[in-house]
């Protein structure tokens, strides 16, 4: 289910190299912190908590309230946990732009480690983008979508939609947990600083 959503300012740009360095290192370390005390599906329900993913871009030295949070902190946790992934049992595929279009080849480059079939988790990843972009007509285009998932096929997603118009980005979050029906009230969570009327069609009063 989608777990939340965020609406943040749009910004453009990108974070400084020196400070991307140091959040990989660090999402790497209490990554495994939290892998090994609490286990791989803990890590995907905090992911999948727009609140906590806030914060843990704040902690490791993303601290700007700006859309760039969301693709740095994404891309410094698939930098930070490459080479240990397989150890740790949980796997990054996607990212910003034309990264994200890779999703699927990544997803099926580690299938064979994960218990569940490769194409289940390619069409969660599908599904999960089409709803927040032709599902949830809001007026956010979809432009980084971050798949993220362990060895026994449990996965959230962490993607985002820009809206020129307004310059809000807006931040949508989804956990494998309690997903029945990819269009029927599947979100976990959005979040947002501004409210408006989308035509949401993945409501149950839409049915």
């Amino acid at each position: 289910m989608r777990t939340g959503t965020a609406n943040l300012p749009l910004h453009y740009g990108k974070a400084p190299k020196w400070l991307f360095q140091r959040m990989a290192k660090l999402a790497r370390e209490m990554t495994t912190v939290i892998v090994v005390e609490f286990g791989s599906r803990e890590m995907l329900r905090r992911l999948s908590d727009p609140f906590w993913f806030q914060s843990f871009g704040c902690v490791l030295g993303f601290d700007w309230h700006s859309s760039g949070l969301t693709t740095t902190l994404c891309g410094a946790l698939k930098e930070g946990l490459r080479g240990l992934d397989r150890e740790l049992g949980l796997f990054v595929a996607g990212g910003k732009g034309r990264t994200s279009r890779r999703t699927p080849e990544e997803i099926e480059r580690v299938g064979h480690l994960v218990e569940r079939e490769a194409q289940e988790l390619v069409y969660a990843s599908r599904m999960a983008a089409k709803v927040d972009t032709a599902g949830l007509q809001d007026g956010y285009q979809i432009y980084h979508h971050t798949f993220i998932f362990n060895r026994e096929g449990a996965w959230c997603v962490v993607q985002q939609g820009m809206n020129t118009g307004t310059r809000l980005a807006r931040r949508y979050h989804w956990l494998s947990e309690g997903v029945e029906d990819f269009v029927c009230e599947p979100h976990a969570a959005i979040c947002c600083d501004r409210q408006g009327n989308p035509l949401n069609m993945v409501a149950q009063e839409s049915e």
